[in-house]
C-alpha cells in the first residue's frame, strides 16, 4: 500500500510542476529558516556545558547599592573565595580570575596583544579542565608560571606541548610555560589565551572586603544546595566586611541598610552566565535569553506560515483533485485510504524541502554567520539531537501542512464532484480565512519590530552625548614615558588638534569607582559613589567635552593635584549650589579611614560615558600623575589618511615593535550596540521571509477564490462588469483579512517593543507612522499578489466559464 501510495504521490508531483515547485520553495524557505535559528538557539544554549563540572559549578556575582548608586559586577572580594572554601564544607573547591585583558607579549621583537587572566591554581579543576600538557594540580602554583592554549603555542613555539619553555611578557619579565590548554571553543564565556599564576597578582592576598575586583567561582559538593551556600556566603561577607566598613565609613552594616544602602551577594550557574548574567566586569560579552525567546518565537512563526502556505496551495488545487477524489470513492476507496494517499503527498513533499532546506542553509550560513557574529556550521547535524530533530520536523511539517487538505479533499462526496459541484465539501471559509489572517498578523508584528529596533539604532547614533566622537582615534596600550613622549611628538603634526593619554575614555575602557562625601564630613547617609578617573589636561578638549562652570586643569597651577571636576549628575547627588570653589572629601586610606580634602574647579556637562541603556551616573575627574593606558588624538577633518600615515611613522620610532592598531572612538561606541544592529538586521531578513512565505500562501488562497467563482465572474462580465470592478470584488475579502491581521498585530507588537525599549534610558516612543507603514506594506503587498490572479480570472473568456451551463 505505501509504495503504491509513493507511486502515485510522485507521479503527481511531477504531472503537476508549476504547483509542486511553488509548494517546495515555500516549504524549503521555511524550513531553512527554522533550522538557521535552531542552530543559533542550540548555540546560544550550549555556552559552557562542555566543562567536566558544569552542572556543579556556580559564579558568584554582587548586587551594591550604595551612595546614590546602583552596581552589578560580576566580580567579588579578594578574600572572600578563600575565606568561604575554608569555611563552609559544601563548597569543595574555590577558584578566582583577575581580568587583565589584554596584555603585549614579546615574541621576537614584534609585541603582540593577547588576552590574557590571573588564576588560582584550582581553576582547571573547579571547571572539570583537563591540560593536554602539564599537570593540572600544579600548573598554577608557582610564581612565574603560565598555562596557555593550544594556539598560542604553536603561535609563539610552533609546537604544541609548550611546557618548559619561556614566555616573555612586557618586555620585562620571564613566564615558564607549565602547561598547555585546548583552545577554548566559541561557546565559552571565557575565552582567554594565557593564564598566569595569581601568585604573581600583587593584591591576590589582601584582606580589602570593601573592593570588588575578583571572578570567583566555586564547585558545590554533589547535593548540596546553592541556596543555602548563598545565604551562608552572604553571612560570611557581613562577618568580615562589617568592620571594615565600621572603620572606613564609621557605620554598621544596620546604618548602612537604614539608609538606603545594601550588598547582596548571588550565586549564577557556570551554564547560565552567557544568557542570564550581563553584568559589569565579564569576561566576554554575554548574550540574552530574550533574544533566544524572540528568535524561537521567529521560527514558529515562519514554519506555521510555510505550513499554511502548503495548506493554501494544496486548497486551491481542489478543482483539479475532485473528479480524482470521486471516481476513487466510486471504485471502493474509503477515506482513510484517500487521507493516507493526501498525507504521504505532503510528507513526500516536506522530506523534499527539509533536503533542499539543508542545501540553502549551507549556502545562507556564511552570511547569517557575519550577521549574527557566530561562526555555525553544518557539523551541529552531526550532533545526535540534531538530526533526529531535522527528520521529525520535516515529518511534523508534512502532517501539519497535510491534513487539512487531506481531511478537505477526501470529504468530497462522489455524486456532487463527479457533476462539478465542488462545494459540497467542507466548509472551511473561516478556517482558510483565519490562517491567512495569523499569516499577516505575524508578518506585521516582524516588520514593527524590525522598525522600532532600526529607529531605535538610528536615535542613538544621532544623539548629542556630551562629547564629540568624530574624527578621535585611539592608539592603546600607551604606558609610561613612551607614552608622554608619543604625546609630545605626535602633537606637533600639523593634523593632530589635539592628543590625550589615559586609559578612561567614553567608549568601553578602564572604570573605577570611588566614594566621597560632601563638606569634608565622613557620613555614610551623605556618602557618594561616583566613577572616579584619572585624566591629563588636554582630556577634555581632545573629547569635545563642555565646562559648564569654572575652568579645567592647568599643568602650572600645582594645587590642580588637590582639585576636582564634577558632571552634573555628581553636582546634584553633593546638592552644591555653587559647585566651583566648593569641597568633596575622598578616602584616601581604607583601613585606617583617612581622607583627603578635593577642591571643585570645574563642572562638565553630563555625557553618556556607559550604553545608552543606563541613564548617566555622577562622574569625576582628576589630574592624573602619570599618563597610561591609551593616547587619542583629535585629528583635523579632510586630512586624516595624511596625518594617519605621519602617526604611524611616529609610532613606529617610538613603539618598535609594537603593531600600529588605530581604532576610531565613534566605531568604538557603534561597537556597544552590535548586538542590537546584529538583531535588527536578522529580524528584517526574517521579517521579509515571512512575508514572502505568507505571499505564496495567499497566491494559492486567491487562485482557490477565483477557481470558486469562476461562472459568477462569467456571469459579471456578460452583465456589463469591467476588470477593474471584478479585480476590486475579488481582492475586498484579502484586504479585510490583512486589515483585521494588522489591528491584531498592533498591540501585541507594541508592548513587545515597548518592553524591549524599556532596556533603554534614552529611548524613542513608538510613532503612530510605525503601525501605518507595517501595514500598508502589508496590505500593499498582499494586494498585488491578489492583483496577478484576479487579472487573470477576470480576463478569461465569459464563454469558457459559462459554457457547460
Amino acid at each position: 500500500m505505501l509504495r503504491n501510495y509513493l507511486k502515485i504521490a510522485l507521479r503527481n508531483l511531477w504531472r503537476n510542476k508549476t504547483y509542486s515547485a511553488i509548494n517546495l520553495a515555500g516549504l524549503a524557505l521555511g524550513l531553512a529558516s527554522c533550522l538557521l535559528i535552531t542552530f543559533y538557539v542550540i548555540d546560544e544554549l550550549s555556552f559552557d556545558r562542555f566543562y567536566g563540572n558544569a552542572d556543579r559549578v556556580f559564579r558568584l556575582n554582587a548586587d551594591i547599592r550604595f551612595g546614590g548608586a546602583d552596581a552589578h559586577y560580576a566580580t567579588t572580594p579578594v578574600p572572600m573565595g578563600p575565606a568561604a572554601v575554608l569555611t563552609y564544607p559544601q563548597i569543595e573547591r574555590m577558584a578566582r580570575i583577575r581580568d587583565e585583558s589584554p596584555g603585549m607579549i614579546w615574541k621576537g621583537q614584534e609585541k603582540i596583544q593577547e588576552r590574557q587572566v590571573y588564576a588560582d591554581s584550582t581553576l582547571f579543576e573547579v571547571l572539570g579542565l583537563p591540560l593536554l600538557h602539564g599537570n593540572t594540580a600544579k600548573a598554577l602554583t608557582q610564581p612565574g608560571s603560565v598555562v596557555i592554549t593550544e594556539k598560542m603555542a604553536k603561535k609563539y613555539f610552533g609546537v604544541s606541548d609548550a611546557t618548559g619553555k619561556s614566555l616573555l611578557v612586557g618586555g620585562t619579565k620571564h613566564y615558564q610555560v607549565t602547561g598547555v590548554l585546548p583552545d577554548f571553543p566559541e561557546n565559552s564565556h571565557l575565552r582567554a589565551d594565557v593564564f598566569y599564576s595569581m601568585t604573581d597578582y600583587p593584591d591576590n592576598l589582601s584582606d580589602n572586603w570593601l573592593s570588588n575586583n575578583y571572578l570567583t567561582y566555586f564547585l558545590l559538593r554533589p547535593g548540596a544546595s546553592p541556596v543555602e551556600v548563598e545565604r551562608q556566603l552572604n553571612e560570611l561577607y557581613r562577618k568580615y566586611a562589617g568592620p571594615q566598613a565600621l572603620k572606613t565609613l564609621g557605620a554598621t552594616f544596620a546604618d548602612l541598610e537604614k539608609a538606603g544602602n545594601s550588598v547582596k551577594y548571588s550565586l549564577i550557574a557556570l551554564t547560565d552566565i552567557h544568557l542570564h548574567s550581563g553584568r559589569e566586569a565579564e569576561l566576554s560579552p554575554n548574550g540574552s535569553i530574550q533574544y533566544v525567546y524572540i528568535f524561537s518565537a521567529i521560527a514558529l512563526f515562519i514554519l506555521i506560515i510555510a505550513c499554511i502556505n502548503f495548506m493554501n496551495l494544496a486548497t486551491a488545487r481542489s478543482a483539479h483533485r475532485a473528479r480524482e477524489v470521486g471516481v476513487r470513492k466510486v471504485l471502493g476507496s474509503m477515506s482513510r485510504d484517500l487521507i493516507g494517499q493526501f498525507l504521504t503527498e505532503s510528507i513526500l513533499l516536506s522530506l523534499m524541502a527539509c533536503t533542499i532546506a539543508v542545501l540553502l542553509v549551507e549556502m545562507a550560513l556564511p552570511t547569517f554567520n557575519n550577521l549574527a557574529d557566530k561562526h555555525l556550521t553544518l557539523g551541529l547535524l552531526q550532533s545526535f539531537y540534531v538530526f533526529p530533530f531535522l527528520i521529525g520536523i520535516a515529518l511534523f511539517t508534512g502532517l501539519l501542512a497535510g491534513s487539512y487538505p487531506a481531511f478537505y479533499l477526501s470529504s468530497f462526496q462522489p455524486a456532487a464532484v463527479l457533476k462539478g459541484k465542488l462545494t459540497a465539501g467542507m466548509r472551511s471559509g473561516r478556517l482558510r480565512s483565519s490562517l491567512v489572517v495569523f499569516q499577516f498578523f505575524a508578518s506585521v508584528f516582524l516588520v514593527m519590530c524590525t522598525l522600532v529596533i532600526y529607529r531605535q539604532l538610528r536615535f542613538i547614533q544621532e544623539k548629542q552625548v556630551g562629547f564629540d566622537r568624530e574624527q578621535v582615534v585611539i592608539l592603546n596600550d600607551t604606558y609610561g614615558a613612551p607614552a608622554k613622549q608619543l604625546k609630545e611628538e605626535l602633537s606637533r603634526i600639523s593634523g593632530v588638534e589635539s592628543t590625550t593619554v589615559g586609559g578612561y575614555l567614553p567608549v568601553p575602557s578602564w572604570r573605577s569607582n570611588d566614594t566621597f562625601f560632601p563638606e569634608g564630613e565622613i557620613n555614610q547617609e551623605k556618602a557618594v559613589t561616583m566613577q572616579s578617573w584619572d585624566i591629563d589636561t588636554d582630556y577634555l578638549r581632545t573629547m569635545g567635552m563642555q565646562l559648564l562652570s569654572g575652568r579645567g586643569f592647568r599643568a602650572d597651577m600645582a594645587t590642580d593635584s588637590n582639585a576636582v571636576i564634577l558632571n552634573e549628575s555628581a553636582v546634584r547627588l553633593f546638592r552644591l549650589q555653587k559647585p566651583v570653589g566648593s569641597h568633596i572629601a575622598e578616602i584616601s586610606d581604607r583601613k585606617t579611614g583617612k581622607t583627603r580634602e578635593l577642591t571643585v574647579i570645574g563642572v562638565v556637562r553630563n555625557f553618556n560615558y556607559e550604553s545608552l541603556r543606563e541613564q548617566v551616573g555622577a562622574l569625576s575627574f582628576r589630574l592624573g600623575k602619570v599618563p597610561q593606558g591609551s593616547t587619542s588624538l583629535r585629528l583635523r577633518a579632510g586630512e586624516i589618511p595624511a596625518t594617519l600615515d605621519q602617526v604611524k611613522q611616529v609610532w613606529n620610532r617610538l613603539m618598535p615593535g609594537q603593531p600600529f592598531a588605530p581604532k576610531f572612538m565613534d566605531e568604538a561606541f557603534d561597537g556597544i550596540y552590535r548586538s542590537e544592529q546584529r538583531i535588527g538586521t536578522v529580524f528584517l531578513s526574517f521579517a521579509l521571509m515571512a512575508i514572502f512565505i505568507a505571499c505564496l500562501g495567499l497566491f494559492g488562497l486567491s487562485a482557490f477564490t477565483a477557481e470558486q467563482r469562476t461562472k459568477e465572474i462569467g456571469i459579471r462580465k456578460v452583465l456589463g462588469a469591467s476588470i477593474t470592478q471584478i479585480l476590486l470584488l475579488l481582492s475586498k475579502d484579502f484586504a479585510r483579512l490583512v486589515i483585521i491581521a494588522a489591528l491584531l498585530a498592533f498591540p501585541l507588537g507594541w508592548l513587545a517593543m515597548d518592553n524591549w525599549l524599556q532596556g533603554f534610558a534614552f529611548r524613542v516612543g513608538i510613532s503612530w507612522w510605525i503601525y501605518a507603514v507595517a501595514g500598508l506594506l502589508a496590505l500593499s503587498i498582499a494586494l498585488l499578489t491578489i492583483a496577478s490572479q484576479s487579472i487573470r480570472a477576470a480576463s478569461v473568456n465569459p464563454v469558457k466559464s459559462l459554457k457547460s451551463e
